[in-house]
């Protein structure tokens, strides 16, 4: 069968990769000059730094088929994601776990204490919180909830925390212990040549044909047996119904001598602050030696039509709207939507590539019974 695929990101490139191996001709379109959408990495000239493009990505996974998947195209450093956030005038380390608790409030507790303790600053008046501030009041309480994220969520969003769903913050967000990893997963790491050397990698097949600076042609699509869409939902069908709600990002790049703040990523709590956090892209690197450093102050706002969609809002509005867009869909034949922006959810690179493996084999099947390929693998809602 011919194919084609709509992104040349993780979702294009391996599934491009598994339908190549089964023996149909790939063609992946972008519109972009570069493989690996937003997982782009490339050397900055000034410095010689590896960077992320559109922002820092950190590989975690428990799922052990895809951690082999990933390392069969690269070789994978260890990393572990440390992270600071500066609030209130001083320096924290997040996840709030012990020592942060030790330090905001001054004391030396021991974990049974800070459980105690932490439990009779919490606003036990809310039962049954009905938005992110009454959540994160209920498990933290004011005083660590207004220095953590009360300011930052206000950026990150552009609205109130009372307009966000107390879902967003589904448990304790607190650690007691020192533990300051980040991430829970077993596998964690960094490509050590970059994610675009990698997914080049993954999409170097016979069977593949790779387009760039590509937007897609719906009277070109036509004359394939079938679409793998992973561009906006809305993106497909002209936003004939609206637009579904995005925020994008503005990077403010930066060099310095030597090491400017010490860490991969430092986090700004304040409101008055007004990038959301400052990443230092050498520390993603830690085996890589370089004199200097390369820096991305990063601003949250609304996305426009023009803009890279980072971040679905999924609030009730867009929530509404695009239970009208999977109508659509699923009333459209000969094309699969896949990935972030085709199923509109935030997904995390292990997951988009264990969707991925699953679509591409879920394919493989449906023809094999001669019956249709759905729309979603994985439903948006």
């Amino acid at each position: 069968m011919d194919i084609l695929l709509v992104g040349a990101g993780l979702s294009g490139a391996v599934i491009g990769r598994s339908l190549a191996l089964q023996g149909h001709k790939i063609t992946v379109i972008d519109g972009r000059d570069h493989v690996g959408g937003n997982c782009h990495t490339a050397r900055d000239p000034d410095t010689g730094v590896m960077v992320h493009i559109y922002g820092p990505h950190i590989f975690h996974t428990d799922d052990d088929e895809v951690w082999d998947y990933v390392n069969g195209f690269a070789k994978f450093q260890s990393f572990k994601n440390r992270v600071k956030t500066t609030a209130q005038g001083a320096v924290y380390a997040l996840p709030i776990n012990l020592h942060t608790i030790n330090q905001f409030f001054g004391k030396t507790m021991r974990p049974t204490e800070a459980q105690t303790f932490l439990a009779a600053q919490a606003d036990a008046t809310i039962v049954e919180p009905q938005n992110f501030e009454e959540q994160a009041l209920r498990f933290v309480g004011r005083d660590l909830y207004e220095a953590f994220f009360e300011g930052y969520t206000i950026k990150q969003w552009g609205c109130s925390p009372r307009a966000l769903p107390a879902s967003i913050l589904k448990r304790l967000p607190v650690r007691f212990n020192y533990e300051d990893n980040y991430f829970f997963h077993k596998h964690q790491g960094m490509p050590r040549e970059g994610y675009t050397a990698m997914i080049t990698r993954i999409l170097d097949h016979e069977n593949i044909d790779v387009q760039l600076n590509t937007l897609f042609d719906a009277k070109v699509a036509a004359r394939f047996d079938h679409v793998f869409w992973s561009g906006p939902l809305d993106g497909y069908f002209d936003y004939k119904l609206g637009r579904l709600g995005y925020r994008t990002l503005d990077f403010e790049k930066f060099t310095a001598q030597g090491d400017y703040q010490g860490c991969a990523v430092m986090n700004y709590g304040d409101e008055k602050v007004p990038y959301t956090r400052i990443t230092e892209h050498k520390h993603f690197s830690p085996w890589e030696d370089h004199e200097n450093t390369t820096c991305y102050r990063e601003f949250s706002r609304a996305a426009g039509p023009a803009d890279i969609p980072y971040y679905p809002i999924r609030l009730v509005e867009e929530k509404s709207l695009l239970s009208d867009y999977i109508a659509l869909a699923e009333g459209a034949t000969g094309v699969t939507f896949v990935g972030r922006l085709g199923t509109y959810r935030y997904l995390d690179m292990d997951v988009t590539i264990r969707e991925a493996l699953d679509t591409a084999a879920l394919f493989g099947k449906k023809l094999a019974a001669s019956a249709p390929m759905p729309a979603f693998v994985k439903s948006p809602l």
